[in-house]
């Protein structure tokens, strides 16, 4: 049926259908906990949106879901589903963290932050090489090992951070990175923004879609990754080495996800902890669904998660009978109407486009 419908119903009409279903239901939970729908609507839009400082944390957090969202959507592209996001991020914290404190005493900012992307993106790679290699020579399917390796990340790491705390503290996470490793912040040029922690990370985000949406729809490469995911038997005929191919875009993927931790980590705590990930990963699997893997539509779904992340907390606390719980029920209600559920309108759409399947 998707076929038939024109591209600008797909890549709008129906995401944005699919989004008002969600927050329908949304607004009916809402109402059986007590609550008036329409007035937490506006608090979380003051909240995330309209407050300056409320904005920039929104940014904030949609700068880590752009780098998740996309490392699901470039496996999209060639047919594969990377849900192990979370873990790449995860042990991409690992690298970063490494290379920080290694060379955090010795180099300066504009080495020493270059340095730390390297390492989140090479651990995040390493860390989606083995499930890509066993999906490529093996059989064995990527959903299967990415889950797998989601948990194997979460033990590993509650292993190695306890070799980093130092000694006589308490907290299981890593020393302070010196001053050298903070990602500059925007507040230093726009102090309307707050004491918040958005900074650079944003517009390295900006431009990683930029590159993304240039590679996959107007590279060679990008026309070989598109045919893999379209059609992998025809594709092979074409002269496409389908496993290589798997491999890379698996280890680019991880590689994107690593760098999610960036803005995290350099961004905001400046030391590695237990679970600073907080489901990215995972949210980024509901970006790539909601944003068509389209760079603008990956933008616009990760602030709408990031509005959605912030405008939470303060719902909660405005709204005793709501809990911060409910952000995570919005966050399903999403992933389940534009992903499970992403065709529910499309009948309806044709028909009234006189469409005939």
């Amino acid at each position: 049926m998707n076929k038939d419908l024109p591209r600008w119903a797909t890549a709008f009409v129906m995401p944005v259908l699919n989004l008002l279903s969600a927050l329908l239901v949304t607004a009916l939970v809402i109402h059986l906990l007590g609550e008036s729908p329409t007035e937490s609507l506006a608090i979380l839009i003051n909240s995330a949106v309209v407050n300056p400082e409320g904005l920039s944390y929104t940014l904030f957090y949609a700068s880590t879901f752009i780098f998740t969202g996309l490392a699901v959507s470039i496996a999209m592209q060639a047919g594969l589903f990377n849900i192990g996001a979370e873990g790449q991020m995860y042990f991409a914290g690992l690298g970063l963290t490494l290379a920080m404190l290694s060379f955090d005493s010795t180099l300066s900012p504009w080495l020493l932050i270059p340095v730390g992307m390297l390492g989140a993106a090479l651990f995040g790679a390493l860390w989606a090489f083995v499930p890509g290699y066993l999906q490529a020579k093996r059989g064995s399917h990527v959903v299967v090992t990415t889950i797998m390796f989601n948990y194997i990340a979460a033990s590993l790491m509650n292993t190695v951070i306890v070799k980093l705390v130092p000694t006589g503290e308490q907290n299981p996470a890593s020393r302070a990175f010196s001053a050298a490793a903070e990602m500059p912040r925007l507040n230093q040029w726009l102090p309307v923004l707050g004491e918040t922690p958005l900074n650079i990370s944003f517009f390295i985000a900006i431009l990683a879609l930029v590159i993304y949406g240039v590679v996959v729809s107007r590279s060679a490469w990008g026309y070989k990754l598109r045919a893999t995911g379209l059609n992998k038997h025809a594709a092979h005929y074409a002269g496409i080495r389908i496993s290589k191919m798997i491999i890379i875009v698996m280890l680019i993927s991880g590689a994107l996800a690593g760098l999610g931790s960036v803005n995290s980590i350099m961004g905001s705590t400046h030391y590695l902890s237990l679970n600073f990930v907080g489901g990215a990963g995972f949210i980024g699997i509901a970006i790539a669904l909601m944003g068509r893997q389209h760079p603008v539509g990956i933008f616009l779904s990760a602030v709408l998660f990031g509005a959605l992340t912030q405008g939470g907390f303060d719902l909660s606390l405005e709204k005793q009978n709501i809990p911060p719980e409910t952000v995570i029920l919005i966050q399903g209600l999403i992933i389940l109407f534009c992903g499970a559920m992403e065709n529910l309108y499309a009948p309806v759409i044709a028909k009234a486009l006189n469409f005939k399947k």
